[in-house]
Formats: C-alpha cells, structure tokens, sequence
C-alpha cells in the first residue's frame, strides 16, 4: 500500500473524528489507488461504496488539504462522481 494513501486516509480520519457522515464513500486517486470513507472511517481500500469520487493526486490532495473546494473540482472537471450525488454533497460539507 502506499505511503501517501495512508496519509491520506489518516487526515480523512481527523477530519471525520466528529463529523457526520453517515454513508460509504470511494475516493479513486489515479494512478495510486482508492481510500473508503463509512461508518468505520478512512482506510485504504477498494471496496465498493455509494458514491465514488475520482482525481488526480494533485487535485485529491488539494481537497484534503483544504486548499480546493470539493464544489469547485466537480464544477471544473477535476473532480467526477458516479452515484449518489447527495452523499457527495455531504461529504463535500464535512470536508469544507
């Protein structure tokens, strides 16, 4: 597994610890692999999910750092979805 998902899915965890979300969301990082958002946290996996999110690293890492609005990937095409658009939504609200 990769060192930069495993980073990645730690500061999902810290942003998550508290927050409110409540389905099963994929994030697919081109080129490196998938990260699970659920119940049980971030952790790296390919598992399947109700929404999945895709980007570059470059773009997943902006997000993560809170340099690049969630919104703002979709509406650039940085960031596409397939799924349910609502959960995405949400998940945008607890990473903002």
């Amino acid at each position: 597994m990769s060192d930069i998902l495993e980073k990645a899915a730690a500061e999902l965890n810290d942003k998550l610890s508290g927050g409110a979300f409540g389905g099963s969301a994929k994030f697919e990082i081109a080129d490196m692999g998938a990260i699970i958002l659920d119940g049980d946290g971030a952790r790296v996996s390919d598992d399947d999910a109700a929404v999945t999110l895709k980007a570059d690293a470059e773009t997943f890492q902006a997000i993560i750092e809170g340099e690049m609005n969630p919104t703002s990937a979709f509406m650039s095409g940085k960031l596409t979805i397939d799924g349910d658009m609502g959960l995405a939504m949400q998940l945008a609200s607890v990473l903002a």
